[in-house]
């Protein structure tokens, strides 16, 4: 998953850019608006609005015109009703005022992606590396083999499928899956074991420290 960070504060986008690494995004800088048009393709865009040589809407304008499908969040201190109006009036799905915390820029980013993802679904199934799944049968193959799951395994896999090689937090996993966050950390760990096992494959599913799980990416 390719996000573009635009972001002028060299300060503010190195730490974003740790926390969105860390997470399993690829991330590319860009600190001007022309650098931001001008980038390669990406997945999610997160745009500052306030940069030096140009105005983020007409950033944000400018990309929406380029790719209908790409995920936009305006991330920025403008806080006024007409600037947030105003971004969403020319493609951005999502807006972000300064200060934020990143739990919150996480959960943004994993809803928008979830949306995104509802086309992933309508293809009925999807094959990353020797993991084949079937969305619509809940079937699974790895190496074209059949793999037995219980349906909670089976919804673990499926929420990891949605973002392949990004990291899943704890909490996003419980809540697609449980409908809660109360089921606990150990009762997610078992159910990670025995997916590990059964899928024959352990490296498949990967532990993201202090974040969650990933589902590797080939």
């Amino acid at each position: 998953m390719r996000i573009l960070l635009v972001e002028d504060d060299l300060r503010v986008a190195s730490v974003m850019k740790s926390m969105l690494v860390r997470r399993g995004y690829q991330v590319e800088h860009a600190a001007t608006a022309r650098a931001a048009v001008e980038a390669a393709p990406c997945d999610l865009v997160l745009l500052d609005l306030s940069l030096p040589d140009g105005d983020g809407i007409d950033v944000c304008r400018a990309l929406r015109t380029r790719d209908d499908n790409l995920a936009i969040i305006a991330v920025t201190a403008r806080s006024d009703e007409r600037d947030k109006v105003n971004g969403f009036r020319v493609g951005a799905d999502d807006y972000v005022v300064k200060p934020f915390s990143m739990a919150e820029l996480q959960l943004r980013i994993e809803a928008l992606l979830r949306r995104a993802a509802r086309g992933v679904a309508a293809r009925q199934t999807r094959e990353i590396g020797p993991l084949r799944i079937d969305f619509t049968a809940r079937e699974v193959s790895v190496d074209a083999k059949p793999v037995a799951l219980t349906r909670k395994e089976f919804d673990i896999l499926a929420s990891l499928a949605r973002q392949p090689g990004v990291a899943v937090t704890r909490e996003r996993i419980l809540l697609d899956v449980w409908q809660t966050t109360w089921s606990g950390r150990h009762t997610l760990e078992v159910h990670i074991a025995s997916l590990r096992a059964k899928l024959g494959q352990p490296d498949l599913v990967r532990t993201v420290r202090g974040v969650g799980y990933r589902l590797q990416a080939e």
